[in-house]
């Protein structure tokens, strides 16, 4: 029985995801918005939301445990300058899960995680495929070849 064992295993060794943690909290940090699967994010979420608890209360001891944890200077400055700024009025929820697929090979769900309230001009758009280029380009010379005809039907 697992009484009193708190967190996901995610089937890893300790160090395996102690190191894991560590990389996607980085990311997180940096990037702002990382899609990995639900499991995984759950997991995150619970260590991103204590950095930046560390990084509200400001401190030199804070900024240590971060740089224990993180080992990325550029990102526990980020993180200690420009993140804090935007939660420091917010009691947690610092972050939100949203499922978007589930993946190809082992239909495990795959979801985004990202930091509330983000710049708009970081965000994403969403990207269009091939297809959808090859249908705005027919779409494009369909609507030049009505007018053509039109300005024909004019002339005559």
């Amino acid at each position: 029985m697992r009484h009193n064992c708190s967190g996901r295993r995610l089937s890893r060794t300790s160090s395996h995801r102690l190191a894991l943690m560590r990389n996607m909290v980085t990311s997180l940090f940096e990037h702002e918005r990382i899609e990995t699967t639900e499991a995984k994010a759950k997991e995150l979420r619970m260590e991103a939301e204590k950095m930046i608890t560390l990084a509200k209360k400001g401190d030199l001891h804070a900024r240590r445990q971060a740089l224990a944890f993180i080992r990325d200077k550029d990102v526990v400055h980020k993180l200690f300058g420009e993140i804090k700024d935007r939660y420091l009025d917010r009691n947690g929820g610092y972050t939100k899960i949203a499922k978007l697929r589930y993946r190809h090979g082992d239909a495990a769900l795959i979801s985004v995680i990202e930091l509330i309230g983000r710049k708009e001009e970081d965000k994403t758009k969403k990207k269009k495929g091939k297809a959808q280029e090859a249908m705005e380009k027919v779409k494009g010379l369909i609507s030049k070849d009505k007018a053509l005809k039109s300005e024909e039907a004019k002339a005559e």
